[in-house]
């Protein structure tokens, strides 16, 4: 079977009324597709394990899709999802190995705290990532930061207040 629109959204309705028969084909059709989707993105060592972490997800989940809403783009987002946290396990366990090597060095807690710092940027919105870098680490003004970004002084404040924010929370959150 071919995994189009029309035909992936027919089994998963089925699905979600209770055919078996109908979700055995869907999760066999949507493993196809995931494989197809992640296999431009990820090493091939890790494809069957998102591959099956994307699918139970997909189990999990089955309930909250809409038929009257396309099927695929909502696999994709759960795709894209489950693709985004195994970068992130990946993007730790290259963090963790480097502060491996960085035992006894003079510089460790300067060098873990940027990474961490880094990290935790990186997971802002990039216009809050920027002002706050500019403003907060490198100790530019709010008008040195707008020239340098191209947004307004105002915009320039909100960024600021609103990563900040998101990153307190983020930081109490671990």
């Amino acid at each position: 079977m071919r995994a189009d629109e029309a035909s992936l959204a027919r089994l998963m309705a089925l699905s979600q009324q209770g055919d078996k028969q109908a979700y055995a084909s869907l999760l066999d059709a949507c493993q196809r597709w995931l494989r197809g989707y992640y296999s431009r993105r990820i090493a091939p060592s890790s494809l069957d394990d998102l591959v099956q972490e994307t699918l139970i997800a997909l189990h999990t989940k089955r309930a909250s899709w809409d038929p009257s809403r396309p099927f695929l783009p909502w696999l994709a987002a759960i795709a894209r999802y489950r693709w985004v946290d195994h970068l992130r396990r990946l993007y730790r366990a290259d963090e963790h190995e480097l502060r491996e090597e960085l035992i006894g060095t003079d510089d460790e807690p300067a060098v873990t705290a940027r990474i961490s710092l880094d990290r935790l940027l990186g997971l802002l919105p990039p216009a809050q990532e920027r002002a706050i870098a500019l403003v907060k680490i490198e100790g530019m003004s709010i008008a040195e930061a707008s020239a340098a970004t191209g947004q307004s002084e105002a915009l320039v404040k909100v960024n600021i207040h609103r990563g900040l924010k998101k990153l307190a929370h983020m930081i109490e959150k671990e």
